[in-house]
């Protein structure tokens, strides 16, 4: 019962920290935190889903809870059903981690992440439970559904065609898709081919212990070697469970979240329909993508790391598009939490209308300053050593100047200190992070 929510549910080794005792428990609290009386349970390919699956079902079913089994589906295809139905949802996955984690993701009524005071309530729930009380026809019920794929994909081909049968605005277009052995394989690429394009697929095998196996948004070295192979004009690489992407262009060179995010932005911008002319990152982006936005007329808004917190500032602000680094890119108006398919089709989509190829688009959209993350373990909590970093920190930052940035942040799960430096070349950023490790070391680290 210690385990704790983290910036994206709960997560760790299946049948270990997360087993079947847990997830039926935290299945019971969520139904009494939320109040709900139907849910909708989506899931990826891992061999533990099924065993978890069942698990979470039991725990809201014995808090009187009408459960939905919606099978292997995207995180984003289960917020979409959630969101056009108007219930919770729950999707059991462990996102871009390796085959023997697991986890749940839990979203309240309308397929929106849960906020930090509610999950605190669902944790506080689960360690007050007894046993349940419901009995007779008070017990919930367990259904099994089969048409959450085509509610999914059909709200994301009307999104390209207006709704009619008969286009295919992707026509004489190629795309390799690497559906990382996850959750996407059965989606992705019926939606890219409905929609006209010639599609290769990789990483569309799973066997329960192969997700992410070498394959997917976290080893794009596969999908870009078949992208140039299969002459290709871009290709798309998802994680697990689907709600990230990172995209490879037709030379085979990596284009990142920050690259795609300035993209789409730039292309919302043009076409009026960028909120406020703002989009929202973490502070993890790159000190190019910010100079890339600020020449396109752009304004960058900056939260914390993680799509919670993006998918917050976003609300608060009433903004149309943000994202993360790692290929978590959210536009509201058409989903409530990342989704890798949707981001892709518009890029896809944006390749189309500019008849130029994705390589110049994404070579134009920004310039990466050079990135080097060093973490270092401390023997003290970072609160207590931070002020007497500090001036090696304002060091660094000017002699860097505005051609630099430094971050230096606490881990939330270990004791680490990270240090994040951008400069002008590679040597400059990593002996600029070297120095501020070094003084954390000396200082009590």
């Amino acid at each position: 019962m210690s385990l704790k929510f983290g910036t994206d549910g709960v997560r760790g080794v299946a049948n270990a920290t997360v087993t079947p005792h847990y997830v039926m428990n935290l299945g019971r609290a969520a139904a009494q935190v939320l109040g709900i009386s139907r849910v909708v349970i989506g899931r990826d390919t891992r061999r533990s889903g099924a065993m978890l699956e069942a698990a979470l079902a039991a725990g809201f079913a014995a808090e009187g809870v009408t459960v939905e089994l919606l099978g292997v589906l995207p995180t984003p295809a289960v917020a979409h059903v959630a969101r056009v139905e108007g219930v919770a949802a729950a999707v059991i996955t462990a996102s871009h981690n390796p085959f023997a984690d697991n986890g749940v993701k839990l979203f309240a009524v309308g397929g929106h992440k849960l906020a930090d005071n509610v999950e605190a309530r669902i944790e506080s729930a689960m360690a007050a439970l007894t046993d349940p009380s419901r009995i007779g026809g008070e017990v919930g019920t367990i259904v099994r559904r089969t048409d959450a794929a085509a509610v999914y994909s059909d709200h994301l081909i009307d999104m390209f065609t207006g709704g009619s049968e008969t286009c295919a605005p992707f026509s004489g277009l190629r795309v390799v898709l690497d559906c990382a052995h996850g959750a996407m394989t059965g989606v992705a690429g019926a939606v890219v081919s409905r929609l006209g394009a010639l599609v290769h697929i990789v990483g569309a095998e799973p066997d329960g212990c192969n997700i992410n196996a070498g394959v997917g948004a976290t080893h794009p070295d596969v999908l870009a070697a078949v992208t140039v192979e299969q002459g290709a004009n871009l290709g798309l690489a998802f994680d697990g469970d689907g709600d990230r992407l990172i995209a490879v262009d037709h030379h085979g060179r990596v284009v990142d979240g920050d690259h795609l995010i300035a993209l789409l932005a730039a292309d919302l911008r043009a076409q009026g329909r960028l909120a406020h002319d703002t989009v929202v990152v973490t502070v993890m982006s790159n000190l190019g993508f910010h100079k890339a936005m600020a020449a396109a007329g752009v304004t960058v808004a900056t939260t914390a790391v993680g799509d919670r917190y993006v998918l917050e500032a976003l609300g608060a602000g009433n903004y149309s598009l943000g994202g993360e680094q790692s290929g978590h890119i959210i536009v509201p108006e058409f989903a409530t939490t990342g989704d890798g398919l949707l981001a892709g089709l518009m890029l896809i989509d944006l390749v189309r209308r500019s008849a130029r190829s994705f390589a110049d688009l994404a070579a134009e959209a920004m310039h990466s300053y050079p990135q080097v993350l060093i973490n270092t373990r401390v023997g003290h909590p970072w609160s207590q050593i931070a002020e007497s970093v500090q001036p090696a920190i304002d060091a660094v930052e000017r002699e860097l100047g505005t051609e630099g940035r430094v971050l230096v942040r606490a881990s939330g799960t270990e004791p680490l200190v990270r240090v994040m430096v951008e400069a002008a070349t590679d040597v400059v950023a990593r002996s600029s992070a070297q120095r501020i490790i070094d003084e954390i070391v000396r200082l009590g680290g």
